[in-house]
């Protein structure tokens, strides 16, 4: 197959969001245990209930049935990305700016291969965070390209 899973199930989908007027936050296609799993998360500005996923579910499972570009079994989860979303377009950081984040790199930065801070911009393919270290404010930039995983964080005060 030359297109990945993830990318056909990403085509699928977007269309019926599109007329749901709802997000695509990520797109998993993972083997756990002897199982298959294509998980979808969506999203929209005021949240997802459990109908909306099951809109989704239904109208994706005809679509997959019909296109059968996975060759096994599989189990098809649509839901939301929850309270610790993921981070994965430019989009996803510019409309993260202000929240708190957790951000993993490829290689270390000033020594260390995470931060967890407020987004304070993202432009021109540079994330800049402010964290604490011990009590004491820090600002990191880093390069989009060094990200390896970033999410939203969920703090509690």
């Amino acid at each position: 197959m030359s297109k990945k899973v993830t990318d056909i199930i990403e085509e699928l989908v977007s269309p019926i969001l599109e007329e749901l007027q709802l997000e695509l936050v990520d797109v998993e296609y993972v083997k756990e245990g002897k199982d298959w799993f294509v998980r979808v998360y969506i999203d929209s500005s005021v949240g997802i209930d459990i109908e909306q996923c099951g809109t989704v579910s239904e109208r994706l499972s005809e679509k997959l049935d019909d296109l059968d570009p996975i060759p096994h079994l599989y189990f098809l989860e649509v839901s939301s990305p929850g309270a610790e979303r993921p981070l994965k377009k430019p989009k996803d950081f510019e409309k993260a700016i202000g929240k708190q984040v957790y951000i993993k790199m490829y290689e270390p930065i000033e020594g260390e291969k995470q931060f967890e801070g407020v987004l304070t911009s993202f432009v021109e393919g540079l994330v800049t965070i402010t964290y604490l270290v011990k009590t004491r404010k820090k600002v990191i930039t880093i390069p989009y390209e060094k990200v390896a995983s970033a999410r939203l964080a969920v703090t509690f005060h």
